[in-house]
């Protein structure tokens, strides 16, 4: 399976540890839940996807029938719901 173009939803939905460049760490968190991230660009592309500063849980983030779903919304409330139900 591919990334549906223009959806975006896992650089959005989930927290993200990891460093990633241009945001800071806050808390341990350099992006929030919910959160677009800075390297998300406009057409919801990421801008370091080949970039060896990618946080590693972002390429560890694969796309799949369970995650997708058949829009963007769908991704959104089962990353989500994932979120939630992974936090203390």
């Amino acid at each position: 399976m591919n990334c549906r173009p223009g959806c975006g939803a896992c650089c959005i939905a989930p927290s993200i540890s990891s460093p990633i460049p241009g945001m800071p760490m806050v808390d341990g968190i350099s992006k929030p839940a919910g959160v677009r991230c800075i390297q998300l660009a406009d057409d919801n592309r990421c801008l370091i996807f080949s970039h060896p500063d990618r946080p590693e849980v972002c390429a560890s983030l694969q796309p799949s029938e369970d995650m997708c779903g058949d829009s963007r919304e769908q991704a959104m409330r089962w990353l989500g719901h994932m979120e939630r139900a992974t936090q203390p």
